[in-house]
């Protein structure tokens, strides 16, 4: 939604609703782990984005975490993790495979 709609403001919940979002692989465990494929919509944008794009994203996105609950993180450590994410973006994308996510 950063990419197709740019805007540090949020979208009405239709609109957000209407959005492919991830899917999980591993739902939600009770020791809180969990995985989930990005959609390959956001896998390609990632890995086509530019650097100036790539900025400008970090830039909204940070806009918004402060506004909404006024976290301290640094503009340049979201960039980084975006650089760092498009890179695995293009890798997947070039090898045919997907971009997943984990945490726990």
């Amino acid at each position: 939604m950063y990419f197709a709609q740019p805007s540090a403001d949020i979208p009405p919940l239709e609109q957000l609703l209407e959005w492919s979002w991830p899917e999980w692989v591993t739902p939600p465990l009770n020791d809180g782990v969990e995985v989930f494929a990005l959609p390959q919509r956001l896998t390609r944008a990632l890995a086509d984005a530019g650097s100036t794009e790539l900025e400008e994203l970090a830039a909204r996105w940070t806009t918004r975490l402060r506004s909404d609950d006024g976290d301290d993180i640094s503009d340049d450590d979201l960039l980084a993790v975006l650089q760092g994410i498009a890179r695995l973006a293009a890798s997947a994308v070039s090898t045919g495979g997907r971009l997943y996510s984990w945490s726990f």
